[in-house]
């Protein structure tokens, strides 16, 4: 049902009307539409209160060149989904199902995996940024050619770009971010990440994972 998803919408509207970045809303319905809002809810992008609410309260118009962008995103993404990550799934699943694997298998098994994933995740959010267009709203880019990156930092800048800068700006630097010495840098980046990782799911190996 998405869970984890009503409670960083949550989150976000309770922390920046607390930082002052936000006037807190006096519509209990608007509040209620930008937590509940259906769009993203299963796999994001996640949309914080300041940028989400603002587009709930004004008046929205809707114009062709919006629709029809929303329609591209939304064809798009099902095109990903459909056409590209169901079909290299089965030749993951059967890499991963061998019980003694070669070399190569393992290659191929964790190149299909690396292209389900992205072409999974990504083609959702395509499909709920453009379900959003066409009613009216701007959801952030939540992909950015992440295959494209240069070193690990670059690949979480571009990777769910919803989750990992809300972990940043509402955790990671909270805690202290890198401001106080590699130490205190060290322990931020592993509450952050772990917590990150309990947040997939309430499981040891998420935990690992982070």
């Amino acid at each position: 049902m998405g869970v984890s998803f009503y409670t960083f919408q949550a989150l976000s509207y309770t922390i920046d009307v607390y930082r002052g970045e936000l006037h807190a809303t006096n519509s209990f319905w608007d509040f209620f539409l930008a937590v509940l809002y259906f769009p993203h809810l299963i796999a994001g992008p996640i949309q914080r209160a300041s940028l989400l609410l603002p587009q709930i309260t004004q008046p929205r118009v809707i114009n062709r060149d919006q629709v029809l962008e929303g329609v591209h995103l939304i064809f798009w993404g099902f095109f990903k989904k459909v056409f590209i990550a169901d079909n290299v799934s089965p030749i993951a699943d059967r890499v991963f199902g061998m019980s003694d694997p070669t070399g190569a298998d393992v290659l191929v098994g964790v190149l299909a995996f690396t292209v389900q994933i992205y072409c999974d995740f990504s083609g959702y959010t395509d499909i709920a940024r453009g379900l959003a267009k066409i009613m009216g709203f701007e959801f952030t880019l939540n992909f950015n050619l992440p295959y494209l990156a240069t070193n690990p930092s670059d690949f979480w800048r571009r990777w769910h770009i919803s989750l990992s800068s809300w972990l940043r700006d509402y955790l990671y630097k909270p805690l202290g971010g890198n401001r106080d010495g590699t130490l205190m840098t060290q322990r931020n980046l592993m509450i952050t990440m772990v917590l990150g990782g309990l947040w997939h799911g309430a499981a040891w190996n998420f935990v690992l994972w982070g």
